[in-house]
C-alpha cells in the first residue's frame, strides 16, 4: 500500500505533498502509536510540532 500512495505523490501537481509518520506515546497506556498524514511540504514542520 505504501508503494501505491508514493507513487501518487509523485504524479502532477501532488509533488508538493509529503506522507509524515510521527510515533506518539499513549498517555493511558504508554504504548506508542503512530499517527500518519499526508500533509503539504510546507507544513511539515509544523505537523512534528503538534
Amino acid at each position: 500500500m505504501a508503494k501505491k500512495v508514493v507513487a501518487t505523490l509523485k504524479t502532477g501537481d501532488s509533488k508538493g505533498f509529503a506522507k509524515v509518520i510521527k510515533m506518539v506515546k499513549s498517555p493511558k497506556t504508554g504504548a506508542y502509536q503512530f499517527k500518519e498524514d499526508i500533509v503539504n511540504t510546507e507544513r511539515v514542520k509544523d505537523f512534528f510540532k503538534k
